[in-house]
C-alpha cells in the first residue's frame, strides 16, 4: 500500500463502519442515578436468553467479567419479575465522542432483581436505590456471570447518538 493510501486507511475503515444504513434496532428505557436514558441491546452471552430477547448469542462476552479493575463489566439490575425497567450503575457522561467518559462501558454484568415475598414493590431508580432495597431485606439480587452488549444511545442528558430518532 502506497504512503498516501495507508494513511488514509484508518478514516476510510470508519467512514464505511459508520456509514447509515437504514437499519432501526428496538430501543428500550432504563435508569441511571434516578434518570432515563435508552439503549440498544445486541448481544448477550447466555444462549437462552439471546434467543428470546431476538440478538446475537456471544458466548465469548462471558470473558468480559474479571475482578476488579480487570472486569470490562459494569452491574446492569434486571427485574425478574419484568415489573420494572432496568436500572444501570452507570452511564456515559454524555453520548458521543465529544466528551469521552473513561469509566463507561457498554459491557454489562446481569444482576437479577426480585422483591421478596411479602415485601411491596416500588420503583426503583438508581444503583444506590438498588442496594439500600437489599440492605433493608427488601430484595434480593442474584449476580450472574452472563454479560449483555448495551450501548446507551441517548443518555441522561436527552442527547442521542447520530441516527438515532
Amino acid at each position: 500500500m502506497n504512503n498516501l493510501l495507508w494513511s488514509l486507511f484508518p478514516a476510510l475503515l470508519l467512514s464505511a463502519c459508520a456509514a447509515p444504513t437504514g437499519i432501526t434496532l428496538p430501543g428500550q428505557d432504563a435508569w441511571v442515578d434516578g434518570k432515563r436514558v435508552e439503549y440498544v441491546t445486541t448481544d448477550i452471552s447466555d444462549g437462552a436468553m439471546a434467543a428470546q430477547a431476538g440478538v446475537n448469542h456471544v458466548p465469548r462476552l462471558a470473558g468480559a467479567v474479571g475482578t476488579g479493575s480487570a472486569s470490562l463489566t459494569e452491574r446492569v439490575y434486571k427485574f425478574a419479575d419484568g415489573a420494572q425497567i432496568s436500572v444501570f450503575a452507570s452511564g456515559p457522561a454524555a453520548v458521543g465522542a465529544a466528551q469521552p467518559d473513561p469509566n463507561y462501558s457498554p459491557l454489562w454484568r446481569l444482576v437479577l432483581v426480585r422483591w421478596k415475598p411479602g415485601k411491596p414493590s416500588h420503583e426503583l431508580r438508581s444503583e444506590e436505590a438498588v442496594l439500600d432495597a437489599q440492605a433493608s431485606g427488601d430484595v434480593e439480587l442474584d449476580v450472574t456471570g452472563i454479560v449483555v452488549n448495551c450501548p446507551i444511545t441517548r443518555g441522561v442528558d436527552g442527547v442521542a447518538l447520530r441516527g438515532v430518532r
